[in-house]
C-alpha cells in the first residue's frame, strides 16, 4: 500500500486557501497518485486519468467549500465519488464495488469511512434483505448458512442478495448486471 501525507494535504488546502499558490501546486501533485490509485481500484481500463483530470478540476472549482476545521480526505474523497458516480452515470459502464470494510485501504481511505458508506447505502434496503446481504457478502456467510440463521431456502437467500445488489448498483448510478 503506497503511504500518503494526509495531515501535510490539509496543512497544504489550508495555505492554498489563504492564497499561497505554491501550497496549492504541491497539494495538486501530491492528490494525483492517491487519485489514480483511486480510481483505478474501481475502473478497468484508461477513463482513470481523465477522472483524475475531472476531480482536480473540480477541486480548484470546490476549493472553497473545503472547511479548514475538518478533515481533508473525506472532503477530496466526496470529490472523487461524486466524479466517479457522475463518469458512470453518464457512460453506462460498469464499476467494480467491494461491499466490505476493507474497501478503500490501498487507496488511503479511512475503513471507518468506506464503513460508513456501506451502512448508509444498506439503510435503504429493506430490513430483511439489507441483513442477508450483511450476512453474505461482509460477513462472508455460505448462502447455506445464511439460510440456516435467517430461516429462508438457499435459493431464497441467493434471489434476495442478487436482487439487493442490483438495488444498490442502482442507487449508485450503475447500469447493468449484478457480479456476485
Amino acid at each position: 500500500m503506497a503511504s500518503y501525507n494526509i495531515s501535510e494535504w490539509q496543512a497544504l488546502m489550508r495555505r492554498a486557501q489563504a492564497g499561497d499558490a505554491a501550497a496549492y501546486r504541491v497539494l495538486l501533485e501530491a492528490l494525483r497518485p492517491w487519485l489514480v490509485a483511486y480510481f483505478r481500484r474501481r475502473l478497468m481500463g484508461s477513463d482513470g486519468e481523465d477522472l483524475v483530470q475531472m476531480t482536480l478540476l473540480s477541486l480548484h472549482e470546490k476549493r472553497h467549500t473545503y472547511d479548514p476545521g475538518s478533515p481533508f480526505l473525506p472532503w477530496i474523497s466526496a470529490v472523487a465519488r461524486h466524479k466517479l458516480i457522475d463518469f458512470v452515470r453518464k457512460s453506462g459502464r460498469h464499476v467494480h464495488v467491494e461491499l466490505n470494510e476493507e474497501l478503500g485501504l490501498e487507496d488511503g481511505m479511512q475503513p471507518d469511512l468506506a464503513a460508513r458508506d456501506v451502512a448508509v447505502l444498506l439503510a435503504q434496503l429493506p430490513k430483511d434483505q439489507a441483513r442477508i446481504i450483511k450476512l453474505h457478502k461482509l460477513d462472508g456467510l455460505s448462502v447455506e448458512e445464511v439460510a440456516g440463521q435467517t430461516g429462508k431456502s438457499a435459493s431464497a437467500v441467493k434471489v434476495t442478495v442478487h436482487r439487493g445488489l442490483k438495488k444498490l448498483q442502482s442507487l449508485v448510478g450503475i447500469k447493468g448486471g449484478v457480479n456476485e
